[in-house]
């Protein structure tokens, strides 16, 4: 096994393997453990009782963090005529149609969420192979094709965390920094949590959240209890 640096075996040095710990509790460890010369982002990975492959046990959807994310997203929005001038009001970095279309598959990628009103679903369904693999093609069941791109966009900006169970039944998600107090994180965690339990699909049987793990980007994983279970 690697020798851990001194970094990490103070990061380490109060925390107990053995132990769920509360999500107040695992915040205060991940927080005090991130110490990195830059604001490190605390994530959380939820180990499901689900199989993607099947339909009916898909999870996916999106939480607004109460306290925001602290992340700078920027929004690509894909929009014509008025819908396009909200988009732009509404602080999306890039609002076009068939131009960006253009520019995403020429490799444009200055952008961590995709947005599109109903209308321009035939322009973005030619960019599958490139936003799907990225977990950015538009979905109306995330909020990210809608008539009201304007409020889609402030919702993206305000901290909206969008979430997409993955092959191996994990999902994941950022969902604070390093530099939000302890109970700001736990806030936060508390909201991530609470969306994952109600998307629960109709598919999933027995136990569905299997394991909570909180981090920091350069920290310890520190395993949260499920408070529900």
């Amino acid at each position: 096994m690697a020798k851990m640096n001194k970094r990490m075996q103070a990061a380490t040095a109060n925390l107990d393997r053995n132990i769920n710990y509360s999500v107040a509790d695992a915040a205060r460890l991940v927080k005090d453990g991130a110490t990195s010369k830059f604001d490190e982002t605390i994530e959380l990975a939820i180990n499901l009782g689900v199989d993607p492959r099947h339909a009916d046990q898909m999870v996916r959807g999106s939480v607004s963090m109460p306290n925001g994310t602290g992340k700078d997203v920027r929004v690509a929005v894909f929009a014509r005529d008025a819908k396009a001038d909200e988009a732009k009001e509404a602080g999306a970095e890039m609002v076009g149609a068939e131009e960006l279309a253009e520019a995403i598959q020429n490799g444009e990628d200055g952008f961590d969420r995709v947005i599109a009103s109903p209308d321009m679903m035939g322009v973005v369904g030619r960019l599958g192979k490139v936003l799907g693999p990225r977990g950015l093609m538009p979905n109306p069941k995330l909020g990210t094709v809608t008539p009201d791109v304007a409020a889609a966009v402030k919702a993206a900006k305000a901290g909206e965390v969008q979430f997409r169970v993955e092959k191996a039944g994990v999902v994941h998600a950022g969902i604070a920094k390093a530099s939000f107090d302890a109970d700001k994180i736990a806030e936060n965690a508390d909201a991530f949590i609470e969306a994952i339990r109600k998307a629960r699909p109709s598919g999933a049987k027995g136990t569905f959240i299997k394991k909570i793990t909180m981090s920091s980007t350069m920290g310890p994983g520190v395993f949260v209890e499920d408070s529900a279970a």
